[in-house]
């Protein structure tokens, strides 16, 4: 049999119609004890701003209340989106972290503004973000700043100015690179970090991503060899029929996305289903499907199993998108937690 892959989970906090986002977190809070509870190896949160249907627009703060409530489970960003922050804050919250839950933090960082135009600009305007020119000069930055021994800064006047992003650290928190594209994993490639490939995202390169990182690498004292694992989208239940039924409404989400429609909080399972048919969107959600795991949890996790044969990765890490009926309750969501304990049940996630 393939061997099984270990099984993480990509969180961005969905807000459906009906639900407020102290629902949405409460439901997340939920869902990440369970995942540590069925063995899961990671729990990250994203970082997307100004959407109807995204709670997670602060990975720090997330990961912070996740991790005191959880045991074992490692948690992280996936990611920070560099350009909208100041390297040495970045790096002083995820030290941070690493204190209050020493070897569990993995900060995961992106190039990404992680939204709209009008956002950006309303970043760069409030408060200290990054130069996206500057992504890997602020990586080395990042990576100086939470060692040990810190980093020094050489003043006008000459003289060498010591700066660290905590006082005596002891451990740092493992730094991945994120991206969808070449550029992220030829950087990692270069710096010697680990590399995820956003294939729930987009899907579009993955294979052209990995060997660049693969064939490029350059070990570092940290990291060795290279390592990677992939992102994908999964929605499963006991039966194909519900498993899809729980997908449409992230999938009509990602169909108004990427069709340039207006978004707005996730629909139910039942407003989904009575949605007009769409030829545009409809399209649209038929290729996504494709690369979408929507299944019962047998065939799920054969095709979990193939997926990481044949990209030669022994983790997979799920954003589970299971939708809700109108009938759940709003500090819950079934879906998500469904899919996590059919797939626990058929993988050997322990």
């Amino acid at each position: 049999m393939t061997p099984s892959p270990r099984l993480s989970v990509l969180d961005l906090v969905p807000v459906r119609t009906g639900q407020t986002s102290a629902g949405a977190l409460a439901a997340s809070v939920r869902l990440a004890q369970l995942a540590d509870r069925l063995g899961f190896t990671r729990y990250w949160f994203a970082e997307h701003h100004n959407m109807p249907s995204v709670a997670s627009t602060t990975p720090p703060v997330l990961v912070a209340s996740i991790a005191a409530r959880t045991e074992r489970i490692r948690v992280g960003s996936g990611g920070v989106m560099l350009p909208n922050h100041a390297p040495l804050v970045v790096a002083e919250q995820f030290a941070a972290l690493e204190a209050l839950a020493p070897g569990r933090i993995d900060l995961g960082i992106g190039r990404a503004p992680g939204s709209d135009p009008v956002i950006t600009q309303l970043l760069r305007v409030s408060g200290p973000t990054a130069e996206v020119d500057r992504f890997p000069d602020h990586i080395a930055d990042i990576l100086s700043l939470l060692s040990p021994d810190g980093a020094s800064l050489r003043l006008t006047s000459g003289r060498e100015y010591a700066i660290s992003a905590t006082p005596a650290a002891t451990d740092v928190p493992t730094l991945w690179l994120l991206g969808s594209s070449d550029y992220s994993a030829k950087l990692a490639a270069e710096l010697g970090l680990p590399y995820v490939f956003a294939n729930h995202f987009s899907g579009e390169g993955l294979e052209r991503a990995l060997e660049l990182y693969r064939t490029e690498y350059r070990p570092s004292e940290a990291h060795p060899a290279p390592e990677t694992f992939l992102t994908v989208n999964a929605s499963v239940a006991p039966s194909a029929d519900e498993a899809r039924a729980r997908a449409l409404p992230q999938l009509h989400s990602m169909a108004r996305l990427r069709t340039g429609r207006p978004m707005r909080q996730l629909e139910t399972v039942e407003e989904a289903a009575a949605a007009p048919a769409d030829s545009v969107g409809d399209d649209v959600i038929a290729a996504m499907e494709k690369r979408w795991i929507i299944a019962d949890p047998v065939s799920a996790a054969a095709e979990l199993r193939t997926l990481a044969a044949r990209h030669g990765i022994d983790e997979i890490m799920l954003a589970p998108i299971g939708g809700s009926y109108d009938s759940e309750p709003t500090d819950t969501t079934p879906g998500r937690e469904q899919t996590l304990e059919l797939l626990a049940g058929e993988l050997p996630v322990a």
